[in-house]
């Protein structure tokens, strides 16, 4: 695989790539525009930190001749601001980060502003350092007893959290993806609010990612409901607090200080008021910057890099929605199971437009990655309808895009490990009626993928190899005449297996041969298939062995 380092990194993720049998290392910093979509194109996958812009026109034109190779981003460090992720996501590219490796780094790091800030540290020094000594101007305000507020109480924020615990601080969250009413084991209240932490916390940090949601977050109008001279701390993302409605606050008394590592604009510019208000402390953000968590995110990046282009998983997705890629053995034989049971059934379907899919998996032991599971599938699905590429990482996009409604149905009882996919097309050629088609497979104690149904066909298959489908009326001699056709063009049949099913419509009873073969059967063989009497349909499957 060849592999990209765009930007400077720590030696040792350079060293962990050299290291590894399979991977061809190019390091070339500086690239933008043009020059860095041709190379990313000849690449597997790239490293990156926050330098190198990879924006929507830059994956545009990687994409643009059809012949890239990009299918994974790694970012040394946890935001991802400089790559554009709806763009990366449609073109099927993974994107990961190195979130965890630099969380106690970034975690002290703000509990050293919050210090910094309670204490008037920055201006005491600067008051020394310019030869004064008045000590009546820096009187500051001690930690124990105070309220801490953390928005968002992740990695970072559960581990800023702890440390302000054993500085005898209280501790509220507010974190409205957790669905508790208290974390680190009862020690830290989960309030249901923003406004409510900010009338109840001295000082505020947060540790969220800037979202729609979260951007401008404390403004004008949530400064008016927290304490009287709160205390500010943002060594997350730039933007979350409102730098303008930051400025007011401080000026009312409102605010009493912030400490600040991250800014909407970085740098900001060289007039801003942030830089030298008395009542901020500011940093250039350093949350990431020690050498611990420099080596340690270069190689967690490189690592997870590697990982995932190799088909072993994948750590730190960003964009996937949180599917999980630590498949155990069985798990990973269910989405081998689910292509297979796609490919089956796509010879029935044929190229009928695609109206909704329904995805069941059952059994305990696939609860877990279920969505995972199902989303291989859809790819695999979808992959055999359209042109463009899709797979485990666009392809529900491209299904919302395309207005097919996919649904994940877990059964997760202590029966058989089962996985049901179904179907619902709009066949064109047939007016404007959906048509419902539907296959079920599991993999029983000999660890073999077996078809149990397909559309309706009771059966019991290990789909594999060269495979031949017909449907028959279920007449005398059909099976006699499909094997003298097989015989005359001098192909052997391995295995036969038979279902039927009665439609009621018509009270006429069809057949289902599925046929494994020893060759590939001749475009001349199906033909002659499709001619004889009695033949309804004919589909040739090529599939991998076991």
């Amino acid at each position: 695989m060849r592999i990209l380092i765009a930007d400077k990194l720590a030696d040792e993720g350079a060293a962990f790539l050299q290291a590894q049998d399979d991977v061809q290392l190019t390091v070339q910093t500086g690239l933008a525009g043009a020059e860095l979509a041709a190379t990313l194109r000849s690449h597997d996958g790239v490293v990156v930190r926050s330098a190198v812009q990879i924006t929507a026109d830059v994956l545009g034109q990687c994409a643009a001749s059809g012949e890239s190779r990009l299918r994974a981003i790694a970012r040394a460090g946890v935001g991802v601001d400089n790559i554009d992720l709806p763009t990366a996501t449609r073109l099927g590219i993974a994107v990961m980060n190195a979130a965890s490796a630099s969380t106690v780094t970034t975690a002290e790091h703000a509990f050293a502003l919050m210090i910094a800030l309670a204490r008037n540290i920055a201006p005491a020094h600067a008051a020394i350092a310019a030869g004064g000594w008045d000590r009546s101007k820096f009187i500051g305000s001690q930690l124990q007893g105070k309220t801490l507020g953390v928005v968002g109480i992740g990695r970072i924020g559960r581990t800023l959290a702890q440390r302000a615990l054993s500085f005898g601080m209280k501790v509220i969250a507010h974190d409205p993806m957790i669905n508790a009413e208290s974390t680190l084991d009862g020690q830290v209240p989960l309030v249901d609010t923003f406004d409510e932490l900010l009338g109840r916390a001295d000082i505020v940090s947060f540790h969220v990612p800037k979202t729609d949601v979260t951007a401008g977050m404390l403004n004008a109008a949530t400064f008016a409901k927290a304490k009287r001279g709160i205390l500010i701390v943002n060594a997350s993302r730039g933007g979350i607090v409102d730098e303008s409605a930051l400025l007011g606050a401080l000026e009312s008394g409102q605010c009493g200080g912030a400490a600040l590592d991250v800014y909407e604009h970085e740098p900001p510019p060289p007039d801003s008021p942030l830089r030298n208000h008395p009542k901020i402390l500011t940093t250039p953000h350093l949350g990431a910057s020690t050498v611990e968590a420099q080596e340690a995110v270069a190689v967690e990046a490189c690592r997870a890099l590697v990982t995932y282009l190799r088909g072993e998983g994948m750590s730190g997705a960003v964009n996937v929605g949180g599917l999980s890629f630590d498949l155990t053995d069985r798990q990973q034989a269910f989405v081998d199971l689910g292509a297979r049971m796609i490919a089956l059934l796509d010879a029935v379907v044929g190229r009928e437009p695609l109206h909704s899919v329904r995805i069941t998996v059952r059994g305990e032991a696939l609860a877990g990655p279920a969505d995972t599971i199902a989303r291989y599938a859809l790819a695999q699905l979808l992959g055999r309808h359209l042109d463009e590429p899709v797979n485990v990482i666009n392809a529900a996009l491209i299904a919302e895009q395309r207005h097919i409604d996919m649904q994940t149905i877990i059964a997760a009882d202590h029966g058989e490990d089962r996985l049901g996919i179904q179907l619902q097309t709009k066949a064109q050629t047939k007016g404007t009626g959906v048509f419902s088609h539907r296959v079920q497979g599991a993999i029983y104690e000999d660890d073999l993928p077996r078809i149990t149904n397909l559309d309706g066909y009771a059966m019991d298959m290990v789909p594999a190899g060269h495979m031949v489908l017909l449907t028959n009326n279920d007449q005398p001699g059909r099976i006699g005449l499909v094997g003298q056709l097989f015989g005359n063009a001098n192909v052997n049949i391995a295995e036969m297996v038979i279902g039927r099913k009665t439609e009621s419509a018509t009270d006429t009873t069809i057949a289902l041969m599925i046929l494994k073969l020893d060759e590939a059967p001749t475009a001349e063989l199906l033909d002659e298939l499709r001619a004889a009497a009695g033949i309804l349909s004919v589909a040739s499957v090529e599939l991998s062995d076991i």
